[in-house]
């Protein structure tokens, strides 16, 4: 599943950003869409919610991270069919 960062999406690195001090894996916040949802302003937070990283990402450098069940998606059913 591959979906597009929302507002307030928790997101991981999929990338090492060693000039910010930030590794893959590392998880943030998605807390603005830039450049028609093309970009997005991702917020890195410690423990007790203080930010110690704010910083404009491209998709392709996040993934979205899901706590629940995904539903299923209708456009994947019709390819097997």
């Amino acid at each position: 599943m591959n979906s597009s960062p929302k507002l307030l999406d928790v997101v991981a690195l999929t990338v090492d950003l060693p000039q910010y001090n930030l590794w893959r894996g590392q998880v943030g916040t998605v807390v603005e869409t830039l450049a028609s949802g093309s970009a997005f302003e991702v917020e890195f937070s410690d423990r007790e919610g203080r930010t110690y990283e704010s910083l404009g990402l491209r998709q392709n450098q996040i993934m979205v991270l899901h706590f629940e069940p995904a539903p299923p998606d209708p456009k994947a059913e019709m390819a097997t069919v």
